[in-house]
């Protein structure tokens, strides 16, 4: 039995627990060497991710490199990995971004300038006085140890519920990665949102934790409802492949009411995480009040667990389920395409905008998987990895604009391009991907989507194809008001990307059009777990309305 998949969930783990331990200092050294700890360690987990997705045989078992150890006995628990197609890539592509994620995030956990290096403390001044803490205070000096260790922490739950291939494990750390997340938000949150700055980190940090923690708790009533039924039946475990094996054999049978039930319990966590509308409010308070490389982390990683797990465990686990509520599930996707685009237009907030045009996005995602045809969850699986290529470049440049400037307000932007031409050139690529440019990779994972579901619901591809148009607004008015026309005062001297800046964008900019042009590597990889999916529903793709004429004999196909 291989250990390759417990060593690539171990490995950041470790790291997280080394990186938080490492000697507490204020000094540059001793904060550098925190960093390069964490990177290498993100390193090592990418090496390792990279290998589970090239001993993947697409021919072969639909779960491989396969490891089980007994957990919690009694109650058949064990911690199981396994890895398909679909979480082989989300996997990978988690080690791509934690990386580039730290680098983007190299100066985001250093103290305020002037405050580089140990200090005695102030006197004590009135209460609400706002005296800031000396960098000699213990939460200055471990807060680069911390930043790192959270960062590491996430990475490492985040993969361990790509490769969960038990119930319960998987709900684990479905539930535990928000609170490394709450912490990164709230104590590690975005300096341009002004005085209330502080005040507005701690609201969205407690919102995004009580959304996901009511999904987590209604996921948890349905995790021991499916336990306490199976058991009746003789399956007193949690293991994923032995559930739905039964289920797809006849041999575990869930009434139409405890079916429906059950998905929606599992599905309302999911849909939270993900998140899809209406449940999507705490989304743009936690990206907007992030530090940009924590906003990656969010709708780039995190999110990416719920669109995921609709695939692996409502459709697997729930099938007859899965296809009744399909159609309002495509409702309230579609509803949240236009919604999503829509604010996003409106938006006067950098970050709040990219915040939006992701729920878009993850309507597009969620549509795809409910649509129940080989291409539309092909397109989805391939949209999150797509949309996490694309949205890191889009935010991280964003990212880079608003250290420089100190603000997150548009209106305060203007002429960029004339003083920062590379900035401005990435961030018109990020914006293109965005908005499904043909030749960047999001274009053909959007155009799988659509086509995957107008085959089937062709009302619902259709309304949906505006999202397209709206994107393109939002996504271009934002690089007209930021870039282009006069430099404003503000924008004046602005310096353009750095090498370090550079080494965090190059491999973004370069995977969004390689695998715009190429996507061939990950199709071969994710299309035979979509065929297994859809198989478990008992789906087969619709015939085409005007049938193709045969050559001979006047037969058609």
């Amino acid at each position: 039995m291989s250990a390759l998949l417990t060593a690539t969930c171990a490995v950041p783990a470790a790291g997280a627990v080394l990186t938080a331990a490492l000697p507490a200092g204020t000094t540059g050294p001793r904060r550098r060497t925190t960093k390069v700890v964490a990177l290498g360690v993100s390193a090592v987990t990418l090496a390792l991710a990279a290998t589970a997705v090239a001993r993947f045989d697409p021919d072969g078992a639909r779960y491989q490199l396969t490891e089980s150890y007994s957990w919690i006995r009694s109650f058949g628990i064990t911690f199981s990995l396994g890895v398909d197609g679909i979480g082989a890539v989300l996997a990978l592509l988690t080690a791509v971004l934690v990386p580039i994620v730290m680098l983007a995030s190299w100066h985001d956990a250093d103290p305020a300038p002037g405050q580089d290096g140990p200090t005695s403390l102030p006197a004590r001044g009135k209460e609400g006085a706002g005296v800031a803490a000396p960098d000699g205070t213990f939460e200055n000096r471990r807060r680069t140890q911390g930043y790192f260790a959270l960062i590491l922490a996430v990475e490492a739950m985040v993969i361990v519920s790509f490769y969960a291939t038990d119930v319960f494990l998987f709900y684990v750390f479905f539930e535990a990665m928000l609170i490394p997340m709450y912490f990164l938000i709230g104590g590690f949150g975005d300096k341009a949102g002004g005085s209330e700055s502080a005040r507005q980190r701690s609201y969205a940090a407690v919102k995004f934790l009580l959304y996901n923690l009511l999904g987590g708790l209604v996921m948890l009533a349905a995790v021991i409802g499916l336990y306490v039924i199976a058991q009746d039946q003789g399956f007193g475990t949690f293991d994923l492949r032995t559930l739905t094996t039964a289920i797809a054999d006849g041999q575990l049978v869930l009434s139409g009411t405890a079916e429906k039930a059950l998905f929606l319990g599992f599905f309302f966590a999911f849909a939270v995480k993900a998140p899809l509308w209406p449940l999507h409010t705490w989304l743009p308070n936690a990206m907007g009040e992030s530090t940009a490389g924590t906003a990656v982390l969010i709708t780039a990683v995190v999110d990416k667990v719920g669109t995921f797990a609709m695939l692996r465990f409502c459709i697997g686990l729930f099938p007859d389920a899965s296809k009744t509520f399909a159609p309002a599930i495509l409702v309230l996707s579609v509803i949240g395409i236009i919604y999503g685009a829509l604010l996003a237009i409106g938006q006067k907030d950098i970050k709040r905008l990219v915040a939006y045009a992701s729920i878009s996005h993850f309507g597009f995602i969620i549509m795809g998987i409910f649509a129940l045809t080989s291409q539309g969850q092909s397109g989805a699986t391939l949209y999150m990895v797509n949309h996490g290529i694309s949205t890191a470049a889009w935010m991280l440049v964003a990212g880079f604009l608003i250290s420089r400037r100190g603000s997150r307000l548009i209106a305060d932007y203007g002429g960029v391009q004339k003083v920062a031409p590379v900035l401005a050139g990435t961030f018109l690529i990020g914006g293109l991907a965005t908005l499904s440019l043909p030749g960047l990779a999001p274009f053909v994972s959007e155009f799988l989507v659509l086509v995957g579901t107008f085959t089937r619901y062709p009302a619902i591809g259709i309304v949906a194809t505006f999202g397209i148009v709206l994107a393109a607004l939002y996504a271009l008015l934002l690089y007209q008001r930021t870039m282009t026309g006069p430099v404003k005062a503000g924008v004046h001297g602005m310096p353009d990307l750095k090498a370090r800046e550079l080494a965090v964008v190059a491999p973004l900019v370069a995977l969004t059009i390689l695998l715009g042009v190429y996507p061939k590597p990950l199709t071969d990889i994710v299309n035979p777990s979509v065929d297994a999916t859809l198989s478990q529903v008992h789906e087969t793709d619709p015939a085409p309305a005007h049938p193709v004429a045969a050559t001979s004999g006047g037969e058609h196909k």
